[in-house]
């Protein structure tokens, strides 16, 4: 959702000012989360929530930017869930024994078979246990999730 002009809300809320006391009541307020998708409050929590039973325009400026915060909060959610779940089906594919643990043998396996590892190098078990190294925060030899999700986000930058 995009921001609109201050010209834009006030055609707005003359629209929903149906008697034209220069207020819109929660009611109107009601019709309009409706017709955009946002029916999950009820009247009496809209109620509770404003403080009142009408706004006037500069609390309709706010009940506006509030309603565009909780969007693109949302939005951002969403889209970090799905990083999170991609990067969990990541993790599954390197993660062969799915013990919740990868190996520098992992490492070198999945890169392998997405040919992003010459499986002929001489060195190619102390280049795995050095990648392994450079994310292993808790020192164990083996990348959890959360140090996998590190290296994926830093080598994605």
């Amino acid at each position: 959702m995009f921001p609109l002009s201050r010209s834009h809300l006030q055609r707005i809320f003359d629209k929903l000012d149906k008697n034209g006391d220069g207020k819109v009541s929660i009611d109107e307020l009601m019709w309009l989360l409706q017709r955009i998708g946002n029916d999950t409050c009820r009247e009496d929590e809209l109620e509770l929530l404003l403080g009142k039973t009408s706004l006037d325009f500069i609390d309709f400026l706010f009940f506006y930017d509030a309603i565009i915060n909780i969007d693109e909060n949302r939005c951002e959610d969403d889209q970090v869930s799905l990083i999170e779940n991609d990067l969990y089906k990541a993790f599954a594919v390197f993660d062969s024994n799915g013990d919740g643990l990868i190996s520098s043998e992992e490492l070198q396996n999945a890169l392998s078979r997405f040919g992003l590892w010459d499986d002929h190098c001489s060195s190619l078990d102390r280049k795995s246990k050095s990648i392994i190294n450079m994310y292993d925060t808790n020192s164990d030899g083996f990348l959890d999730f959360e140090e996998f999700k590190n290296m994926m986000l830093f080598a994605k930058s």
